[in-house]
């Protein structure tokens, strides 16, 4: 898939190799660099760089076109990596734990607008660009075009695309929330005819009460969202990867927009099954994932999901002896995933789950994956792709293992 953009009937300037550009992107991931300027200068002064590109000197911009133009290719990696990560043993997929993790975008918190903020903006660029265009008609005659636009206003006409786009998406999630909101009153309504008994609890807020205005989009990466972490908020995207629990090798990896974790199960499941090649043995997830539609999504993959905070889970695993007897009758879908917890091998499995998943996404940031560098869902999915390769490589290389056919 690298090859496919080059010409083959020798015109044109000669390019530099495929290969050599994925080392050294590789390469510079593995050493946290992922600035193709830092990459470029280290091509000149790092003499693990000369020799990975033969002492070749690609520009800045070729490497970070080459990155760009091959996000699908590069993202491939992944599998490939895997696959010899499963011929050294190191990928046995038994048991595998879950997780997200929040990592800033290209991007900042106060790039972020209201509707209404929006709305004002727009207005007042288009004011803007009105009394412009009264000036020039009047300098350069209404027939007239004059010289090219000013590069303050052609960079406001930019803004003001984004902001539009931005205008757009807000709208449309305040009519699916009202909407959404709208049906759960009218099944409330239908739910309390039929039992003839007010169900109880607070009312559910109306449509309008609940599309506040309080919304926002980011007109620097619109596809970035506010995520909560532990250590306040940040605006940026959620990595998902899932795992192996014998060797920390990433098995399944993803990026998402969503806030939280809990309608990432299934995708990951389905994504591990198309990395890895089959499910995993047992799936370990703290309670960002649960739900009692997710503990139904148990088949080949045993499911093993905290229903509380994680240090309440673990917790009530020490403090807890481990059931015994039958299943009481009438257990709920929540009772039944606790006792399982709570059994002497829920308790040592679960015990896993941090000790796994934790360490391999500080590596990462040990590494200096603090923040994407790149915007966009696609791109920014091919980059913690390719973060997620190069972890997998580092744990093959310490493992001291070499390919037969090398």
């Amino acid at each position: 898939m690298f090859y496919t953009r080059y010409r083959e009937d020798g015109w044109g300037r000669a390019a530099f190799h495929p290969k050599m550009l994925v080392k050294v992107l590789v390469y510079g991931c593995c050493m946290g660099i992922t600035s193709s300027r830092k990459l470029a200068r280290g091509l000149q002064d790092d003499v693990a760089l000369r020799f990975l590109a033969a002492n070749q000197q690609p520009g800045f911009r070729t490497i970070s076109d080459f990155r760009k133009d091959h996000l699908e290719a590069l993202d491939g990696l992944f599998v490939e990596v895997l696959a010899m990560c499963q011929e050294a043993g190191l990928a046995k997929m038994g048991r595998v734990a879950l997780d997200g993790r929040k990592v800033a975008g290209n991007t900042s918190l106060e790039a972020n607008r209201t509707l209404e903020g929006i709305k004002s903006e727009v207005a007042k660029l288009l004011a803007e660009a009105e009394v412009i265009d009264a000036q020039e008609d009047e300098k350069y005659g209404k027939d007239c075009r004059g010289d090219e636009l000013p590069e303050g206003l052609r960079t406001k006409q930019g803004r003001l695309v984004r902001l539009k786009e931005a205008q757009a998406r807000l709208e449309q999630e305040e009519q699916d929330t009202k909407q959404a909101q709208t049906d759960k009153l009218d099944q409330r309504a239908k739910e309390e005819a039929e039992s003839g008994q007010k169900k109880r609890g607070p009312k559910p807020k109306s449509p309008d009460e609940l599309a506040d205005g309080t919304a926002k989009a980011n007109i620097t990466d619109p596809e970035s969202r506010i995520l909560k972490t532990r250590r306040g908020y940040v605006q940026g995207f959620n990595g998902q990867a899932m795992a192996d629990c014998s060797s920390q090798v990433i098995v399944a990896q993803g990026v998402t927009q969503e806030e939280n974790d809990r309608r990432q199960l299934a995708p990951m499941l389905q994504i591990c099954e198309n990395q890895a090649g089959r499910l995993p043995k047992e799936v370990l997830c703290d309670a960002g994932y649960w739900s009692a539609a997710n503990a139904g999504l148990e088949t080949e993959a045993a499911l093993l999901i905290a229903t509380q905070k994680d240090w309440k889970t673990r917790k009530r695993l020490a403090e807890t002896e481990a059931p015994r007897g039958r299943i009481p009758k009438g257990s709920t879908t929540k009772e039944l995933m606790e006792r399982k917890l709570l059994t002497k091998r829920g308790k040592a499995a679960y015990k896993q789950r941090g000790s796994t998943i934790e360490p391999v996404f500080g590596q990462m940031v040990m590494r200096g994956l603090t923040r994407f560098m790149l915007k966009g869902t696609q791109k920014v999915g091919m980059e913690w792709s390719l973060w997620c390769t190069t972890h997998n490589l580092l744990k093959l290389w310490r493992a001291g293992w070499w390919p037969e056919t090398a």
